[in-house]
């Protein structure tokens, strides 16, 4: 039986930050390509986040046992969440666009939901693709601002098809937090506060991470071309798209799960072409409204109790 609770106000201001800093680091990873090897700001990215956390999570590392006890779990959560995940969209980055990554990215609630149902035992139900179909037809909106016609003139590149695999560890990584084993629920799991868990995870991450910056040294001729610019970049997705994003999922997903956090991420998109619209100097249109009510639509009618 499912132990999570009702969407609340709280949880759903959790939930919408995370898309809001995902759709900058979506801008600023456009941003760097040519100047950091997408695989290498991976690295630094998650190594300045675990270098942050530390005062507040090195508690966890002294208790060596429980770590031997859970390191493949905590592992898993590494590859997925921070050596996958994030590396893989950098990668995207290079042959496609933010809008083209964080519209790929709404397809979440679809991958969450056939994930719940294949290795979870959790069957969606209508409200479920209810909610996910308003939520893509708020997605669809945007892409086509609001004329159809233009969703034909759509295309792919091989960036798409890295943001799709992203996606797809992100929504496993997202299920291993709701669905932990044994020993990392009560009253078998450490005392583990936010800091310390996101800490192991992101040590963890940081091996799987170094491992494919240096197959990418050995395979690209990418280098670091620094500047004030990317010195921001660094700055930028060390804390906003890792540090909080990672605490606010971590904690919505816990409270009401990864297929009603999954709607959230639709979000992304939106924030994304908002930013768009904001550097070029436009006004919002209404599309973009329309879109916003077509996705909050999606969440409430998902969030509602069986």
């Amino acid at each position: 039986m499912s132990t999570h609770q009702p969407l609340s106000l709280r949880t759903a201001l959790l939930l919408t930050l995370p898309p809001l800093l995902w759709a900058g680091n979506a801008v600023v990873g456009r941003l760097a390509v040519g100047a950091v090897p997408p695989v290498a700001l991976n690295f630094a990215r998650w190594l300045l986040a675990f270098a942050l956390l530390w005062p507040l999570g090195r508690a966890a590392w002294r208790d060596r046992a429980a770590l031997r006890a859970r390191w493949p779990y905590l592992s898993g959560l590494g590859l997925l969440g921070m050596g996958s995940y994030n590396a893989l969209q950098y990668l995207a980055l290079h042959t496609s666009t933010p809008l083209n990554v964080t519209l790929i990215a709404a397809s979440s609630p679809v991958w969450m939901l056939g994930i719940g149902a294949v290795l979870y035992g959790v069957h969606p139900r209508r409200q479920d693709l209810l909610g996910a179909a308003l939520s893509l037809l708020g997605v669809a909106l945007v892409i086509a601002h609001g004329e159809p016609e233009r969703l034909l003139a759509l295309r792919f590149s091989p960036g798409d098809l890295l943001m799709l695999l992203a996606m797809f560890s992100w929504c496993l990584y997202s299920w291993m937090l709701a669905r932990p084993p044994a020993s990392m629920r009560a009253p078998e799991r450490p005392a583990w506060g936010w800091a310390e868990f996101l800490s192991l995870q992101m040590g963890f991450g940081l091996v799987w991470c170094a491992a494919a910056t240096g197959v990418e040294a050995l395979v690209s001729d990418a280098q670091w071309h620094w500047s004030p610019a990317v010195f921001a970049i660094l700055a930028y997705v060390a804390v906003g798209p890792s540090l909080i994003a990672y605490y606010c999922w971590g904690q919505g997903v816990a409270t009401v799960g990864p297929a009603i956090a999954a709607f959230f991420v639709n979000l992304t998109p939106l924030f994304a072409a908002l930013m768009s619209t904001a550097l070029l100097g436009e006004a919002p249109h209404w599309y973009h409204a329309a879109a916003f009510g077509l996705i909050v639509g999606g969440i409430v009618i998902s969030s509602r109790k069986r």
